[in-house]
């Protein structure tokens, strides 16, 4: 059994808000851990103790605070890593990185390089856009620290694209019934699929406002 399998199980006997968010800012941090075996099953058995306890009374895990506490996971390990980053500089970030621990992590200078070429070419809204990419999402935040993005940005546009992304991750546990090869195989199509909402929305507002400037 791998260490992922261990903790799922492990999870799945200590289901609560505090292992939410536990699970959540580590897999927010610099450790890899997948996002998609902590809320869609929280979510799943929400729903079914909701259809099994709601005749007694007695309220379930309610599914809008597992988001949340999610969300809360998920920012303060993106706090994590943007500390680290300004703390210890690029050089040992990247030494890190290239390291035996840090190749454990799932870590290379390589993979470094891309998220601060994705944070220069997108900006303050890359910690944003960047929570629905596999890959950039874990290490966003890298980047961020590294240019000593402002924070109250950073905690804004980390936080709404965590709760989006969470609350992508709850409608695929609700739909998918807490089977996860379902989970995995829709969660990029979802996070593809946001993205290129976002683009569009985007295009749709940067037009409008170019329309409007010439018809002044």
């Amino acid at each position: 059994m791998s260490l992922i399998e261990q903790i799922t199980a492990w999870y799945s006997a200590h289901m609560n808000y505090a292992s939410i968010t536990a699970l959540m800012t580590v897999e927010s941090s610099f450790i890899p851990f997948p996002s998609e075996v902590v809320i869609p099953p929280a979510v799943y058995v929400a729903g079914d103790q909701a259809s099994t306890l709601c005749a007694t009374g007695t309220y379930p895990v309610d599914v809008l605070i597992i988001v949340l506490f999610g969300t809360l996971g998920a920012v303060i390990g993106a706090v994590i890593n943007y500390a680290l980053s300004v703390w210890l500089g690029r050089p040992i970030i990247y030494k890190f990185a290239d390291s035996k621990l840090g190749h454990l992590c799932l870590l290379s200078s390589e993979k470094i390089q891309r998220a601060e070429e994705y944070f220069r070419e997108k900006g303050n809204m890359s910690t944003f856009i960047g929570r629905f990419i596999p890959g950039i999402r874990q290490l966003i935040s890298i980047p961020a620290g590294l240019s000593r993005m402002h924070f109250g940005a950073f905690l804004w546009w980390t936080f709404l694209g965590a709760f989006v992304w969470n609350c992508v991750l709850a409608l695929l546990g609700y739909i998918a019934h807490g089977q996860m090869d379902l989970i995995n195989k829709y969660s990029h199509e979802l996070s593809v699929a946001i993205l290129v909402l976002l683009a569009a929305a985007i295009l749709y507002f940067v037009g409008k406002k170019f329309i409007f400037s010439a018809k002044r």
